[in-house]
């Protein structure tokens, strides 16, 4: 996203960043701006689309708390939690009220980068042809994957009852630049906010350019739609997409783990995405924290140090695990005595969105439960994770070890534990993976705000 990311809307984002049922109700006309005022020309759409990358890597979205949170609610087996945040403390006790402000914000940040997204979308007409197809799937892109991700959070398990009955979230399309009777939506069912989700991340994959710098490219949505697939259980489009992204010859995995979680030694200067990264949030001492960073790192590498790992994780790792050696106790601040995650001690390090190991793992277990060979075998795909992580290949391989190197590939990095966890109806902590308490609140100020909003489940209003 460069310096671009960095610039702030200004006048526009008085409007543009009104999200459908996220404001009270009794905003004062000086507040608003006449979309026709805002969005003049190919410029000012421009500046909208980077104003949603901006909001994009917000903490409580995809600067970090969209997948921290998540991994909060499923961890206590893993990781012990030390802060003194109540709001997330909540989330690791897996008793989120329906005023928890984390969870409120979350919310906000998500339906502002739709509403840009829904602005930019509005207004392609006034961008040059030549530009057009690109302006549309970056904007596509941005809000399927907040709506996949909004689903997976404010909704049922796609495999937890019916997705064609679960409510997820609102689905809203068209810019939202006055507050009306058209603002109060209802909620839509998971299935339906999955296929919006489908629709927009296959138009950004079609219409994305295979580089497109730092931004979203036709790659960042295959990936997106290979991780959604299997969310879904649908493994042969799952397989499909991920060999979409693997052949490309786009991506190369780093020759070691670590070097995926560059550490500049906080000289404040941003470190650009590696080779695996096929999407990922930039983070700069200018703009944005990296709230993974935040809450795992200790203070000799800029966090508060509030998670602490524990001994039995690192138990689990192979002997020679090259993964296992990002988990240490080797930080200054705690006199080596608490073990640690360091894939996140750079400040200023990227969130990574999505990585192409995780596309291997992907295609890796599609194609077992289905017993094909989309790309390559099972077994291919595993031992090139593994060769990585310096570990000798498996002759062959169960969707058990398969999802072992998920855990050890992937930990931490982006709410693996829940999301899987529920997806292979696993016990979550103390709950079954199908528990009411482990589907987050609608917040109660959107409630309070729009009456044809419902709460999920277990939570009172």
């Amino acid at each position: 996203m460069r310096k671009l990311n960095h610039i702030y809307i200004g006048a526009i984002s008085t409007l543009l960043l009104l999200a459908a049922c996220n404001k009270q109700l009794d905003l004062k006309p000086h507040q608003s701006i006449e979309q026709s005022q805002a969005i003049l020309t190919a410029q000012d759409v421009q500046s909208t689309l980077v104003g949603a990358y901006n909001r994009m890597g917000l903490s409580d979205l995809y600067g970090g708390g969209v997948f921290l949170y998540p991994d909060l609610m499923a961890t206590q087996t893993v990781f012990s939690w030390h802060g003194t945040y109540q709001g997330l403390t909540q989330m690791t006790n897996q008793a989120i009220p329906v005023d928890n402000s984390f969870v409120n914000s979350t919310w906000l940040d998500a339906y502002e980068v739709i509403n840009q997204a829904n602005n930019v979308l509005a207004n392609l007409d006034k961008v040059a042809a030549d530009n057009k197809d690109r302006t549309e799937g970056e904007a596509s892109f941005l809000r399927g994957l907040v709506y996949f991700d909004m689903a997976r959070i404010f909704g049922k398990a796609w495999n937890d009852g019916d997705p064609a009955t679960n409510l997820a979230v609102p689905i809203v399309l068209t810019p939202t630049t006055v507050i009306s009777q058209s603002s109060y939506v209802t909620r839509s069912t998971v299935s339906q906010v999955y296929q919006q989700a489908i629709t927009d991340l296959k138009t950004a994959e079609t219409k994305l350019p295979e580089s497109n710098s730092y931004f979203a490219n036709k790659y960042s949505a295959a990936a997106i739609l290979a991780r959604l697939y299997l969310q879904q259980g649908n493994y042969v489009e799952a397989a499909a997409e991920a060999t979409t992204v693997i052949e490309s010859g786009q991506f190369t995995l780093n020759k070691n783990y670590a070097d995926e979680f560059p550490f500049p030694n906080q000289t404040a200067v941003h470190i650009d995405n590696t080779a695996e990264d096929i999407f990922a949030i930039q983070v700069t001492d200018q703009q944005g924290v990296n709230a993974l960073n935040t809450y795992y790192a200790s203070k000799t590498y800029g966090g508060r140090g509030d998670i602490h790992v524990n001994d039995s994780f690192l138990g689990d790792f192979e002997a020679g695990d090259d993964r296992a050696n990002l988990i240490q106790y080797d930080d200054p601040a705690d006199n080596t005595t608490t073990l640690r995650n360091h894939k996140f001690d750079n400040l200023d390090g990227n969130v990574h969105v999505i990585r192409l190991a995780e596309l291997y793992l992907i295609r890796a277990e599609a194609n077992l439960r289905l017993s094909t060979a989309t790309g390559d075998t099972p077994l291919n795909d595993i031992n090139v994770i593994r060769t990585r992580a310096k570990l000798s290949p498996l002759l062959t391989v169960t969707i058990d070890q398969i999802l072992t190197e998920r855990v050890h590939e992937l930990y931490f990095e982006g709410g693996f534990f829940f999301h899987d966890g529920k997806r292979t109806a696993q016990k979550i902590g103390a709950l079954p993976f199908n528990s009411d308490k482990l589907v987050f609140p609608i917040p109660k100020q959107e409630i309070n705000a729009n009456s044809k909003l419902v709460q999920n489940p277990g939570y009172g209003n």
